[in-house]
């Protein structure tokens, strides 16, 4: 019986197959007391098996590449946290199992994340795929992980761990559907990378039987389960409809009436650039420069940064991609989710407010000094329009020390920083005294604004970029950079919806930068629609009072009803 269901679309096309589930997490080991001469013989085998899968995610993050990297890369340190070995070591010795005492140290660590705040409880689920598969290999059972098929599928899952994620095979896997996970969750994120439709925070998905057909659409988050013939032959007749249209929109985005809105990608290392050229992004909207400290800190050194000479060549080579085109680099954005041994606290009680971004950088100058240089020098005797920003401004203060910092460095580029405190929002033109421009991650701003972390599917709802209070605080940016005769960018994943694109112009956005392969779907739509029809669909959202009349409301004046 057909039936459709509704989660959180989170990237853009249709898929048709039958349902394959994700393999189950690694059974809880028995609990057993082994002799006490077999204690050493046991701490050993669980060192090999941290090392092995630390290894491995590794070694996946350096065929994945790019924000993938970073990631798995993080997650391998996880594995191996001295401390948590430590713990593994103390519970053998007493008599547990090497599997048990694994299992239960994981625990241990889990629990204290989890009462942590919602920040670091939303690492619970990358530590969960570490333990089961160093658990895993000790028990010589399976990895857990996507299934094997020769036929393509549909993945049902829980929640995906990013080492899944980030190789999934297109070919095989058509979409996915989980029943955790945000719009901005580090799954999310990848799937739009590697152009696989996803709904995420759907409710029952791990109910789906093994088998039945479904039809996703990554784009309204709908998931039609046992569709008809008919339905199965229309949305494949829409979704080349919609293919053709992609392929026929190329060249620099524009509305209808040729108002320019530059169409910019994210990248987070050179793998990702081939990707973006193909896409015909007109340069990088947003560089995240900390795959590069991830890949230095991985496995063998976390206690210093990268070299200046090896920053000079990743930054180079992403900036000989675009010759006269515009390149916007954020400079080290660490803490927080995203850790670096070298640089952030391990007591902090909230690290999401506590010392992350900017903040870190102005901590350790040295370091910011160093990749500062290292752009300058990555730049020099290049055409491509360099500007570098800063991440978690919260005043002017903030901003004035980073260019400060650039003009110390002798960096020949436009300064700018990022909106993602509500504060940095409300205050904006007193930022833009000491900056050229802004640029709004969404989706941190949106889980400052409302107290929702970004990886915690029961408050996905408040993460919704068409949330009206967050298209506010868009408005009052725009309107703050307009006032300044600056620039207003947006490269949080908000700029990936096409409808919501043309609400961000609507706002006074001047430009939009998302994953590559949202790029074609974005400059399709902005072709098919004035800026007035912009203008009326953002004041249409930002007069609604939740994020789906936001959303409909805007359709409907973009549709022309």
């Amino acid at each position: 019986m057909t039936e459709t269901l509704q989660g959180v679309g989170v990237s853009h096309g249709v898929a048709i197959g039958q349902v394959r589930h994700m393999g189950t997490a690694v059974l809880e080991p028995e609990a057993k007391q082994i002799p006490t001469e077999d204690a050493a013989r046991e701490q050993a085998r669980a060192q090999r098996a941290v090392d092995a899968v630390a290894a491995d995610l590794q070694a996946r993050g350096n065929l994945a590449g790019g924000e993938a990297q970073a990631v798995l890369e993080a997650q391998a340190l996880m594995a191996l946290d001295p401390e948590l070995m430590a713990d593994v070591e103390r519970r053998i010795a007493v008599g547990s199992s090497a599997e048990r005492a694994v299992y239960d140290a994981f625990a241990a660590y889990r629990a204290l994340l989890a009462a942590a705040g919602d920040y670091l409880a939303g690492r619970v689920a990358d530590l969960d795929d570490v333990r089961n598969r160093i658990v895993a290999r000790l028990m010589g059972v399976p990895m857990p992980g996507v299934p094997d098929s020769d036929e393509p599928y549909v993945l049902i899952a829980r929640d995906l761990a990013p080492a899944d994620t980030a190789l999934l095979d297109p070919t095989l896997v058509l979409g996915f559907v989980t029943e955790e996970g945000g719009p901005t969750s580090h799954s999310a994120i990848l799937a739009r990378a590697l152009g696989v439709p996803a709904v995420v925070a759907m409710p029952g998905a791990t109910d789906l039987p093994e088998g039945v057909v479904v039809a996703v659409d990554g784009s309204s988050g709908a998931v039609i389960v046992d569709p008809s013939t008919e339905t199965q032959q229309r949305l494949r007749r829409e979704a080349e409809e919609r293919k053709a249209a992609l392929a026929a929109s190329t060249g620099p985005g524009r509305t209808s009436d040729g108002h320019r809105v530059p169409l910019l990608a994210n990248v987070g290392g050179p793998v990702d650039v081939p990707a973006a050229v193909e896409a015909g992004a007109e340069g990088v909207g947003l560089f995240r420069t900390e795959f590069l400290f991830f890949e230095k800190h991985s496995l063998d050194d976390s206690k210093k940064a990268p070299s200046e000479d090896a920053q000079v060549d990743a930054y180079r080579a992403v900036l000989e991609a675009f010759p006269e085109g515009r390149v916007v680099v954020r400079v080290l954005d660490a803490g927080a989710d995203k850790p670096l041994d070298f640089l952030t606290p391990a007591d902090e009680p909230n690290p999401a407010l506590g010392v992350r971004g900017l903040r870190t950088l102005l901590e350790h100058p040295e370091v910011l000094r160093t990749q500062l240089r290292a752009l300058a020098r990555a730049a020099e005797g290049l055409p491509v329009h360099l500007e570098v920003m800063a991440p978690m401004v919260a005043d002017r203060q903030d901003a004035k020390a980073f260019a400060d910092a650039c003009r110390e460095a002798g960096l020949q580029a436009k300064f700018g920083a990022m909106v993602e405190i509500p504060s940095a929002a409300l205050r904006a033109r007193s930022i833009l005294q000491e900056v050229e421009f802004l640029s709004l991650g969404t989706n941190d701003l949106a889980q400052y604004t409302f107290a929702a972390d970004r990886q915690v599917g029961t408050v996905a709802r408040l993460q919704d970029p068409w949330q009206p209070a967050l298209l506010d605080l868009v408005a009052l940016s725009a309107e703050a950079a307009r006032t300044e005769g600056k620039s207003c960018g947006v490269c949080g994943e908000a700029a990936s919806d096409p409808v919501l694109a043309c609400v961000l112009i609507g706002l006074g956005v001047t430009s939009l930068s998302m994953g590559a392969a949202s790029i074609p779907y974005v400059r399709a739509k902005l072709a098919k629609v004035t800026l007035a029809q912009c203008e009326r669909a953002a004041a249409a959202a930002r007069a609604a009072d939740s994020a789906a009349e936001a959303r409909a409301a805007a359709n409907q004046v973009l549709s022309g009803e």
